[in-house]
């Protein structure tokens, strides 16, 4: 995992004619966990699409920072290791596993290896008795598990979960849970929005709310899930 620092100067979006939000600057480091709140609407998908380097900005940088130069000359640039993950991700025409290994192979991953990082990943996240399984066929908080489980198998430096747990029961939160918590562990960062506080939201250690065209950063407090389970920050 390459450990980068990701920078937004002047930061603008406009839809049509309206300003969602300007944001003079943001910095997420290695490690940091972010909960992006805000209302529906208000901008937290297109801020995470622009992070991503999904969407691009009306207005504003981004910037990934590299900590050393071998990192630079090795190749790292542009948005490398940025993963965004959307509520209702895509997944190509073929098995679990199939779809766990794509991003490896496209890495160049000899097959040995893209065997055993994938089936480390079903495992994680409960799904190894499904990996010949096509995806066509599993249910919609089975494919949430089958991104997540190829965002990690990819070992990213900066994860963006836009909504990722919503279809899920308590069990695959904790599954997602226990993926997120090895990344942070490895210097990864994550942004996560959710509607509803929950076990994920509950490893970020920095809360952000868009609101009013801006970017709040708040204090992290205690925060209650849905099922009235208090997390600390």
């Amino acid at each position: 995992m390459s450990q980068v620092t990701l920078e937004a100067i002047d930061l603008s979006v406009k839809y049509k004619q309206r300003l969602l939000f300007h944001i003079p600057s943001l910095k997420i480091n290695p490690g940091d966990a972010i909960y992006l709140t805000g209302q529906n609407g208000i901008g937290k998908t297109t801020l995470l699409k622009v992070l991503a380097g999904i969407q691009k900005p009306t207005h504003g940088t981004l910037n990934l920072k590299h900590p050393s130069l071998l990192q630079r000359l090795a190749g790292f640039s542009g948005q490398s290791g940025v993963i965004y993950m959307h509520q209702a991700p895509y997944l190509f025409d073929g098995t679990v596993a199939e779809n766990v290994a794509y991003g490896l192979k496209r890495k160049h991953f000899c097959q040995k290896s893209c065997r055993q990082i994938t089936m480390q990943a079903l495992r994680k996240i409960g799904l190894e008795s499904l990996s010949r399984e096509h995806v066509s066929l599993l249910s919609g908080g089975e494919k949430q598990k089958v991104a997540m489980a190829r965002a990690w198998a990819l070992n990213p430096s900066i994860l963006l979960m836009d909504e990722s747990c919503a279809n899920l029961d308590p069990d695959a939160i904790d599954a997602q849970k226990i993926m997120v918590e090895d990344l942070l562990e490895r210097g990864a960062s994550l942004v996560i929005t959710s509607h509803h506080p929950n076990k994920l939201t509950a490893c970020c250690n920095q809360e952000w709310l868009i609101e009013n065209q801006r970017l709040i950063h708040k204090p992290k407090l205690n925060i209650i899930d849905k099922d009235n389970h208090a997390f600390a920050s």
